[in-house]
Order: structure tokens, then C-alpha cells, then sequence
């Protein structure tokens, strides 16, 4: 093989499971990660374990492909990219008109009608096609924000999107915080409704250092956070609860405790 494109979830466990060495596979040129958001800590033991890049990919069903990186410069942690050339990317307000927001500002991923590898439609299903096109755009449902460079920064699903006092609150920002800590193996962070008027951020982490405590993990989020981002609550857990092809099901993470 000298292409290996799969979710991050599956380079978790070659590293945890069969970890290669640098010389291990001669013929791959890179891999490729897509179907959630790649965490730094996870490109970085790759590139150490096996002296090979990995390349992050943002896509969906309706559009295929249309943000990545690639060959030949290195991935830039955190971010799956750039527009591919001749993609029209812009990001919109998540309530309001559809006009393209500033870099820096975090909004709704949208992509131009006019572009080649968009979808013509949902087959005999016009009321859920009426949701996602907003005037010329379509609109899939991932916030992100556009640096001045043009690389695109993954907040996760607008419907993944926690309420925390009242705040917006979005997971993926959490988890980086978390995931840079190197005690952590895993993280993911859902929202917990304690009352029909309350909830907190709840983080469920994967220890990579049986000593992790609870409250080094809060202190670690308290320096990096604002103090509504930060979790309230932290479960250490054995393992995170994934789909079939690797992703975080975020929403049974209240089972866990």
C-alpha cells in the first residue's frame, strides 16, 4: 500500500495495538484522516512511530471531499485545511442572512451552489433539501471558523453544540484542551442536563497515565479555558463509545456515568 486513508479511531488502535516502527512500511507514502476531526497529539505520534505524514480531510455525502491537505508541504495541526482549488467555501452566521462571515469569526460551513461536487438535490425529499440550501449556499451542519490564511478550524456539529449557563459551548474546543494534556490518551466532551434548567460541560477521558486525577485535569482546562468552557464534571473511563467506523457516539456518553 502506499495510501492509507481511514478515521482517526483506527490510527488510534495501530498505535496502541501494533505499533509500527519508522521503517516498518516502506511503501507508504502518507495517510489520510477523515470522518472527525484529527487531535495534534494524535498527528504528532504518528509522524514519531512512523516517519510518515498524515493528511486531514473534511467532506460529507453531498459534497464529497472539498477541504484537505496534502503533499508537499506538512499538515498544519489542528485544522483540516484549505478549500481545494475551484471549491467555494465561505461561513455563515448560524442565525441571520446568508452573507459570508470574516476570517475568525465561527459560523456554519457553507458551500457555493456553483460548485462542481455539489449534490443537485435530495431525490423526492424536498423539505429536507429546503433546510440546507440557504439562498446560494448549502449548509451541512459543521461549524468552523476561516483563519487570515484561509485554513479552516473545526468546532464540530452545530448540533453537538453545548448550552453551559447559558453559553455556547463547543466540544471540539474543549477536547483539544484536554487532549494536549499528556496524561490523556482520549477525551470527548458532551454536555450533562443535571435539571430541566441546568447543565454543565462533562468530560469522559481515556487516561494514558494511571495517575491522572480529576482535579489536575481541571486545573489543566482552568489555565487554557474561559471558565464557562471549562467541564464541571471529569469521568475517567476505560474506553470511549464508538461506531462501527470509529467515531465518538457522543450522545451515549451520558451512560458512562
Amino acid at each position: 500500500a502506499t495510501l492509507f486513508a481511514t478515521v482517526p479511531g483506527v490510527y488510534r488502535q495501530i498505535l496502541k495495538y501494533a505499533p509500527p516502527s519508522a521503517g516498518a512500511m516502506p511503501s507508504l507514502r502518507h495517510g489520510l484522516s477523515a470522518g472527525e476531526a484529527l487531535a495534534p497529539e494524535l498527528l504528532e505520534a504518528w509522524r514519531t512511530a512512523t516517519g510518515r505524514e498524515l493528511y486531514e480531510a473534511l467532506g460529507m455525502s453531498e459534497i464529497s471531499t472539498y477541504v484537505s491537505q496534502g503533499p508537499p508541504g506538512p499538515a498544519r495541526p489542528g485544522t483540516p485545511g484549505r478549500p481545494q482549488t475551484g471549491r467555494r467555501v465561505a461561513i455563515l452566521p448560524v442565525d441571520g442572512p446568508a452573507v459570508p462571515l470574516p476570517a475568525g469569526e465561527t459560523g456554519l460551513v457553507a458551500i457555493h451552489r456553483s460548485d462542481p461536487g455539489l449534490m443537485l438535490g435530495y431525490w423526492q425529499r424536498p423539505d429536507e433539501e429546503a433546510v440546507v440550501f440557504r439562498g446560494d449556499w448549502f449548509v451541512g451542519g459543521d461549524l468552523a471558523h476561516q483563519d487570515d490564511d484561509g485554513y479552516l478550524w473545526f468546532h464540530g456539529r452545530a448540533d453537538d453544540i453545548m448550552n453551559a449557563g447559558g453559553y455556547r459551548v463547543s466540544p471540539a474546543e474543549v477536547e483539544a484542551v484536554l487532549a494536549d494534556h499528556p496524561g490523556v490518551a482520549e477525551v470527548a466532551v458532551a454536555e450533562r442536563r443535571l435539571s430541566p434548567t441546568l447543565s454543565i460541560v462533562c468530560a469522559y477521558v481515556v487516561a494514558r497515565d494511571p495517575g491522572l486525577t480529576k482535579a489536575a485535569l481541571l486545573d489543566h482546562a482552568g489555565d487554557r479555558l474561559a471558565a464557562y468552557k471549562c467541564p464541571k464534571e471529569v469521568v475517567l473511563v476505560d474506553s470511549l463509545p464508538r461506531t462501527g467506523n470509529g467515531k465518538v457516539m457522543r450522545r451515549a456518553l451520558h451512560a458512562l456515568g
